[in-house]
């Protein structure tokens, strides 16, 4: 029997050891990256985008055009599931089966919104902007008009890395 989906908001970890529960760590994950994966379904179809974020501690915002397949079915289910991941590269060992992949990775649940007050707007523009440089800039009306801001309320998230330093102990129960 297939568990109930919401089942995965609180679901522990199968390798604790990996586990990142120190929420400050995740944040700094989270604060330290530009590219968010964003998994959206529509009648049991999922889609999966990669997008620019912001965050400011407690929500994540994201920037779109006004149409478009994220939009759409964001208009129909606004429940995501969003992924970051720092540090890519590979921990390679004596055994095919043995490579591991080397990251620092969050993943979380949410629920969307679109923004319309324009001053949570630009400051949610200013988060994503602020990623790639210190200028600041003035966003025009006519493109605040037509450029979606999504706020992603954070329901629950997890932080999981492997390949930094000492592992951590293996917990009871864990297996490969």
């Amino acid at each position: 029997m297939t568990e109930p989906a919401s089942d995965l908001l609180s679901r522990p970890m199968r390798r604790r050891s990996r586990e990142i529960s120190d929420r400050a760590e995740i944040d700094a994950i989270l604060a330290s990256n530009k590219v968010l994966h964003l998994a959206l379904a529509r009648d049991n179809v999922p889609f999966l985008v990669p997008v620019f974020y912001g965050f400011d501690g407690k929500a994540l915002y994201v920037h779109s055009a006004s149409a478009g397949t994220k939009i759409e079915i964001l208009k129909t289910n606004n429940r995501v599931c969003f992924e970051v991941t720092t540090e890519n590269g590979v921990v390679t060992a004596e055994a095919a089966c043995d490579f591991e992949a080397k990251h620092r990775t969050v993943i979380g649940f949410g629920r969307a919104s679109f923004v319309d007050d324009v001053a949570e707007k630009t400051r949610a523009l200013d988060l994503i902007v602020s990623r790639f440089t210190d200028r600041k800039f003035d966003y025009p009306a006519e493109k605040l008009g037509i450029t979606k801001v999504i706020r992603i309320d954070i329901d629950s998230i997890k932080g999981k890395a492997y390949g930094f330093g000492e592992p951590r102990p293996e917990q009871p129960g864990e297996t490969d």
